[in-house]
Formats: structure tokens, sequence, C-alpha cells
């Protein structure tokens, strides 16, 4: 699945992505609303982990996710 799949589905995904990222709130899904970059902020800030880190969590569920 790619980005604009997930982006199109969001309000589904939102399941998936709480079961990845369980200290994403629902008010920081609605904010994040399938955007990739906003959704690779929010963990970056939830988790305390670089860019970097949350890069590879993000890749690594999106190919989870296909």
């Amino acid at each position: 699945m790619n980005w604009d799949q997930i982006a199109g589905n969001w309000k589904q995904m939102t399941g998936k992505v709480r079961e990845q990222w369980g200290k994403l709130t629902d008010d920081d899904l609605a904010v994040i609303g399938g955007q990739r970059d906003q959704l690779l902020g929010k963990v970056q800030e939830r988790y305390g982990i670089t860019k970097e880190q949350a890069e590879e969590q993000l890749a690594t569920w999106e190919s989870a996710n296909k």
C-alpha cells in the first residue's frame, strides 16, 4: 500500500497506527490526517526519538501494511 492509499483510507488505518504507536492520541491522529510528515513528527515527539529512528519505524510499518 502506498502512502496515497494510506492517506485515502486514513480513518480505517488509524487502528493500525494506534497498534504500532500507542502513545499517539485521538487528537494526534486527527491532526495527522493521513499526512506522512505529520505522522513522522508526532512519532518523534511522543517517543522522544530522532528523525532517523522515526523514519525507520515508519518505513517498517509501511512495509508491514502493504
